[in-house]
Parts: C-alpha cells; structure tokens; sequence
C-alpha cells in the first residue's frame, strides 16, 4: 500500500492543531496563531517521520511523549509552568479520547490498521476522521464550558447560619456579582419560596414590597427581614444583623439564597455606591 506523505502530514497537522487548541482552551493559555501552527507543523513532521524509524517498543511510547511534550511548549511558548503542564496533560488526554473514539470507529467500519504504527492514512476515508474530530470537538468544548461553570459556581458557594427567632437553618449561599438588589440602601439577597417558609414559617416579617426586574420581566416582591446571619468565607466569618431577603427563584437547588458580594466582602455599609445598583428602590 501506498502511503503519500503530503496526505499524512496535512492529515496530521490539522488533526494536532485541533488537539492544541483544546489543550490550550483548557489550560485558559493564550493561543498565538504562529505558535499553534508551528506546533502542529512540528507534529505533523514527526506522525510522518516515526514510522520510517525502527523503535524497540518501550523506546517507541517515549518518543511519542517526549514528542508530545515538545509540541505543547512550543505552543505555550512563555506561558506559566501551571499553563504548561495542565495543557500537556489535557493536550495527552484529548489525543487518547480521540483515538479510541477513532479506533472505535475504525473497527466498526471494517478500516485496515498497521500494528504498531497507527492507522494508514488510506485506510479510513478523511471525511469519516475529521467528522468525528469535529464532533469531539464540540463535545469537549462543551464539556470544559460546563466544567468551568461548575468550578466557578462552587468557588462561590459559601456556608451561612441565619437565625430567626426560635429557627437557625444552615444552608451554602451562592455569591453573585450581579446581584446589585438594594432596599433603603442596604443589599438585598435572594431566598427561594421553600427557604423562606422553612426559616420563617407562615408569619413572614415583611420590611416592605420591592420591584425586581429580571430576564422573566419585573415583579413585585416582598422584602423579609432576618434578625442575624452569618457567612463562612474560609477561615473568615462575617455576621449580619438584619439582613434582608427578597423572594424570588434561585434559579438552582443546590443553593436557596443568592448572596449580595457587599455581604460577603465586608462592605455592606455602603452597598449602593459599592454596586452601583441599577434596581430602584421602591420600599414603602
């Protein structure tokens, strides 16, 4: 069987430069244009070149790696160490998903394969390779969005105790940025309808009504008033007397309250001219 070069490197360079994207997407590095093609370029150069030289086994998987990691620094070029080695350990996870993925495939579609040597480039039509690239693409993306909205999520949920007359109820409070709700200046966080009848029960200690707007439109809610509160951020704790809750939807069981970020950062003092509140206070 004949094997054209060109095929083989172009096959490899744009497959490699997926696979360093993704790495590098991961990593949050920066991905320069030149570095990522160079990279590629190099990679695609040794996928030509490795099966024209006589490896023992164990020297064989080494070159690969060694190979691996070179494409990744050239890639990275003057990133983070951190940078470095997270894309390198992404950059080695994606290339072995996408070659089972592909390996899979292969074998369900009857593809001839060297030993040894991976897979010839004739044996396996580009359009079915690069349809599953593609589709694994988009898979990981998708999957390292999620992975980053969840780390960010949890990175800001932190423990709190409120307490109301005979109640105490600890729950993790969600901290968001964009929780700018202010009530006769002072902020104003989110209970969900559950959470507020378990820490108040039915006598809801109603400070006033609020208008709230939101991507659902605007809505009147009342504004309940909780005696204390206190939310661990690490080793820290901040207590609050009084603080205020409007009703409204989470948007998440996982956490009942969404915190206002003047709570948890001490300055609750002066929320307003904090925020810059863009909601109106309309309490009576």
């Amino acid at each position: 069987m004949i094997v054209y070069w060109e095929y083989a490197f172009a096959e490899n360079f744009l497959l490699d430069g997926l696979l360093l994207w993704l790495a590098l997407k991961t990593s949050r590095g920066k991905i320069r244009a030149r570095n990522l093609l160079f990279a590629s370029a190099v990679g695609a150069a040794e996928a030509v070149v490795f099966p024209l030289v006589a490896f023992p086994v164990w020297a064989a998987y080494l070159a690969k790696i060694a190979g691996g990691a070179l494409i990744c620094l050239l890639a990275v070029h003057r990133g983070s160490k951190k940078t470095y080695l997270v894309c390198t350990a992404a950059f080695f996870l994606y290339t072995f998903a996408l070659g089972g993925l592909l390996t899979a495939a292969y074998s369900f579609f009857g593809a001839e394969y060297a030993e040894g040597n991976g897979y010839l480039v004739e044996s396996a039509p580009v359009a079915l390779v690069f349809s599953l690239a593609g589709v694994f693409a988009i898979a990981c993306v998708s999957g390292v969005k999620y992975l980053f909205r969840f780390r960010a999520v949890q990175k800001n949920l932190l423990r709190c105790t409120l307490t109301h007359g005979s109640r105490t109820v600890c729950w993790r409070g969600l901290a968001d940025s964009g929780n700018c709700l202010i009530f006769r200046g002072k902020p104003v966080s989110v209970i969900s309808p559950a959470a507020a009848f378990a820490l108040f029960g039915r006598e809801f200690p109603v400070a006033g009504r609020m208008s709230v707007r939101t991507v659902n439109g605007e809505r009147e809610t009342p504004v309940l008033e909780c005696e204390k509160a206190v939310i661990y951020c690490g080793k820290e704790k901040n207590t609050i007397e009084h603080i205020l809750f409007a009703v409204g939807d989470t948007g998440s069981k996982e956490y009942p309250i969404i915190l206002h970020t003047a709570l948890t950062e001490g300055d609750h003092g002066n929320a307003e001219c904090a925020q810059g509140a863009p909601e109106q206070d309309r309490g009576q």
